[in-house]
């Protein structure tokens, strides 16, 4: 489900800027409403070749369009309106309480959505039951669904919708207050469901006498489900271990010890390829537990100071299929050369490693460069022991390296010297807050390897943690909605306005920047 108002298919930014730069030239004089379903004015002599146009080109059209420019195409005339609206299959509302008034106009106009985001500002009221509900019944087909501060949605307003749109595939909720019976609705209608992703549920009653969610008819086609901020998150225990296709497993800032829990899940489920770990109480216990899943791809450390060496070293033994390694120490110094190196020599495939707060040197450095013939993407950020010496050690062994990010490391323009002699296949080179690296070391840089990108940023540090939005999950935020000119929605394509917007946000911190381009395969960052 899209996070603008969009189409069937969403266009990629380089498609979006073609369609912007190569406007066709028209002759025809359109007005802003005609009263006839097909007329268009034309100029006299010239020839109207877009009344001509199937209604599916014309909807082929539109898609490539951004949000704005379909809303202003809607408005030439009736024909126009018809297949815009035909043609949308993603639609934002912002679902504020009277909302449930225009429900019946716009899915008049919008009859084929699928995915659908509902949001409401959290200082406003939202809309209730009798409003989902009759969402639910003119939008059958739904598949994917986003819910954001729905406060007055209760179990019984998610039960009847889960039974009117049996044939979900997504579910994303945040800040809502319905609570567990309304979640195993869900789980027991939608045998679909693939995708589930709960943040800050408010409905699920503390302690003890939590009720149990899942595993529900949804247990066999889930294969991601997402955890956030949620003091009571080992409810979904059941659903968790009942999933036996499981694929993906996120879990970020859970209370609770997580350690039984992981146990239970890797003896049933053993087809996890992804796991993110953040800021959840895990120990080495949770990690030899991961070690059963013999195909984990990914792996995502962030903020859990009681995993060790010890821990890192039995999972690597087992999880040789290892391709991405993000590791946030938090400058506990319980993660060093000895864990790295295991990784190392058990996880030759090894393609991108993230290590942030962690203090590797030489030792490790040189068994991972060596061993790890395929490691193409290396960040390596808050480091106290990463030095000149290190960055050489890289540069004369790391053959395949093609991205390498620096971040508040002791790194000089002696090492940049290195970089010019080695890599030979390094084409991007971003270096943020390392101070013994001047502008001369980059352009010097630069004048050697003139196919490198070389991005230097010696700025002060900024109050933050090395690691803030490096590896947050940001595939279920909603962007701020554009209102239509008379109904509370906005489509959901991805306009190339937002896309610069959130770039912009998102590129405060250099690791984020550089991994969003790095890696295009966590189907979990995927929005809807």
């Amino acid at each position: 489900m899209g996070q603008s108002a969009s189409a069937v298919a969403i266009p990629s930014r380089r498609e979006s800027n073609h369609s912007h730069r190569y406007k066709s030239k028209s002759t025809a004089v359109i007005s802003p409403m005609i009263s006839d379903e097909s007329d268009v004015q034309v100029l006299e002599g010239a020839n109207d070749y877009i009344s001509n146009l199937p209604d599916e080109c014309l909807a082929c059209i539109f898609q490539s369009l951004s949000t704005a420019d379909r809303k202003k195409c809607s408005l030439v005339c009736r024909r126009w309106l018809r297949i815009e609206g035909q043609s949308r299959h993603r639609l934002s509302l912002n679902a504020q309480t009277d909302l449930l008034a225009l429900i019946p106009s716009i899915f008049s106009r919008f009859d084929v959505v699928t995915k659908l985001a509902l949001k409401c500002d959290r200082r406003s009221v939202s809309i209730g039951d009798d409003a989902l509900i009759l969402i639910s019944l003119r939008c059958r087909n739904l598949t994917r669904l986003k819910l954001r501060a729905c406060r007055e949605l209760t179990d019984a307003g998610m039960s009847a919708f889960a039974k009117n749109c049996k044939g979900l595939k997504k579910l994303s909720c945040g800040s809502c207050t319905f609570g567990a019976k309304g979640m195993n609705a869900v789980l027991d209608n939608c045998s679909n469901l693939e995708e589930l992703s709960v943040k800050r549920l408010r409905g699920i009653t503390d302690g003890a006498t939590a009720e149990p969610i899942g595993p529900g008819q949804a247990s066999s086609s889930l294969k991601t489900i997402c955890l956030k901020e949620l003091y009571n998150g080992q409810c979904f225990g059941p659903l968790i271990i009942g999933a036996k296709n499981l694929r993906t497993l996120k879990l970020f800032r859970c209370s609770g010890d997580w350690d039984k829990l992981l146990q239970l899940v890797t003896d049933r489920v053993t087809s996890l390829v992804e796991i993110h770990l953040e800021r959840i109480q895990v120990t080495d216990v949770g990690l030899a537990a991961i070690s059963n899943c013999s195909d984990l791809e990914i792996l995502h450390l962030v903020k859990t100071p009681e995993c060790t060496n010890l821990g890192l070293a039995a999972l690597a033994e087992r999880c040789r299929l290892l391709r991405k390694l993000h590791i946030d120490g938090w400058k506990a110094n319980r993660i060093g050369d000895e864990g790295l190196i295991s990784v190392a020599k058990c996880c030759p495939n090894l393609q991108e490693l993230v290590l942030i707060g962690v203090n590797p040197t030489k030792l490790s450095l040189e068994v991972l460069v060596s061993n790890c013939q395929n490691l193409e993407r290396l960040a390596l950020c808050g480091s106290d022991t990463v030095g000149d010496v290190e960055i050489s050690c890289i540069a004369a062994k790391c053959t395949a390296l093609k991205k390498l990010c620096i971040k508040s490391c002791p790194v000089t323009d002696h090492g940049m010297e290195a970089l010019a002699s080695g890599c030979p296949n390094l084409i991007k080179v971003k270096v943020k807050k390392c101070r013994g690296v001047t502008t001369d070391g980059a352009d010097w840089l630069r004048a050697r390897r003139e196919l490198v990108v070389v991005n230097l940023d010696s700025g002060e540090p900024e109050q933050q943690d090395a690691s803030d939005g490096v590896l947050q999950d940001n595939g279920i935020e909603f962007p701020p909605q554009i209102a239509a000119p008379s109904i509370p929605s906005a489509s959901t394509s991805r306009s190339t306005s937002f896309k610069a917007r959130f770039g912009l946000l998102s590129g405060r911190n250099l690791v984020a920047c550089t991994l969003r381009r790095w890696s295009g395969g966590n189907s979990s960052s995927r929005n809807i």
